[in-house]
């Protein structure tokens, strides 16, 4: 069970600095100040204000309690995003975005961001082979290539200091930075000395803002490949799954093939093979009451077909999927996972 207002709060942030850590605020002047108005270089000043892009301002964060199932309040970071890091951030004007308003809000373009244009994601099964060579290229570039504009923290707020006098921060891979976030905002919380957790609390899933929070974290990655590559008609593909019998994109031009002396490895005639995974290990985190600091853990791991038939019996169908989409409420009850009747607890 999980709480609305703590997945809703999480969004917030994501709208006025895209991702957790900005690099220039993760410093102790950052924390000591709790103010993350970096400039723009485009003319100098903070959040581009003299150009009109924006402004820094305070954080607004709802005041609303959390939900019942989580009865713990003022020891974890993530309550009332981001005000245990930051309570003044850039609010950027008009189409501006970005942690500096240096950037277009999604979907739009243009040196004033004034130009509208839809983004159209694309059947990987219908792209031509040089397409998809391209997306693969596109993934292993960005494990490859630490990003410019974000690091991830090692530590909690109460590890650096009172007045941020020890940062704890991290260079990380545009990709990695994304399963980081996705650790980040489903681990547990830590209630003080060694395996002393709570479990029953995730930030982005099991509520009502699983697929807005989704849907911010799939533009933010877009938009970083993009960066990256120089791209910006670069849109993420998606596999139709409906009534697949097989895992039709585990090749090894696409997400991999099967190690053939090893069915739980990635064939090594794919990319992905070469791979290294970080935040896997919840169980050893919580015992040593750390966060996962993006170290590698070891190789990728999957084996199609190989699934625990209880938890995912098969593949959706699609009457499955024309059911799910036929419910007329978004969100019901509880608004968890017991909600009856939820279109998102359904989907989930």
């Amino acid at each position: 069970m999980k709480s609305l207002f703590l997945s809703a709060v999480l969004l917030q942030f994501f709208g006025t600095c895209w991702s957790q850590f900005p690099r220039p605020c993760a410093n102790s002047e950052g924390l000591r100040t709790k103010e993350c108005c970096p400039v723009w270089s485009g003319d100098g000043s903070p959040c581009g204000a003299l150009s009109g892009r924006g402004f820094c301002a305070d954080v607004s964060v709802s005041d609303e309690p959390n939900g019942p199932q989580y009865p713990h309040s003022g020891i974890d970071d993530r309550e009332r995003w981001p005000l245990a890091f930051f309570n003044r951030t850039c609010r950027c004007a008009g189409n501006y975005g970005g942690f500096n308003c240096g950037e277009c809000r999604f979907g739009y373009w243009g040196s004033n961001c004034a130009e509208y244009r839809e983004s159209v994601r694309r059947n990987i099964m219908s792209m031509s082979t040089t397409e998809q060579q391209k997306f693969i290229s596109y993934l292993n570039l960005a494990k490859n290539t630490i990003n410019p504009d974000y690091v991830i923290t090692t530590g909690t707020r109460a590890e650096m200091g009172e007045n941020g006098e020890s940062p704890m921060f991290s260079d990380i891979n545009t990709y990695d930075l994304f399963v980081w976030i996705h650790y980040y905002v489903s681990r547990d919380t830590f209630l003080g000395g060694p395996g002393n957790v709570w479990r029953d609390i995730d930030f982005a899933h099991e509520s009502a803002a699983f697929l807005p929070w989704h849907r911010v974290y799939l533009l933010h990655w877009e938009q970083e490949i993009r960066k990256i590559t120089g791209d910006f008609n670069f849109t993420i593909p998606y596999w139709d799954w409906r009534d697949a019998q097989s895992c039709e994109v585990c090749t090894d031009n696409l997400m991999g093939g099967r190690n053939a002396l090893n069915p739980n490895l990635i064939s090594p005639a794919s990319v992905f093979s070469s791979w290294k995974v970080i935040c896997t290990q919840q169980e050893e985190y919580n015992n040593q009451e750390a966060l996962c600091n993006a170290t590698a853990e070891g190789p990728l791991l999957r084996s199609p077909g190989n699934h625990d038939p209880n938890r995912v019996p098969r593949i959706p169908t699609t009457a499955d999927v024309e059911f799910t989409i036929s419910l007329p409420e978004y969100e019901t009850g509880p608004m968890d996972r017991f909600a009856n009747n939820s279109f998102r607890n359904v989907l989930e």
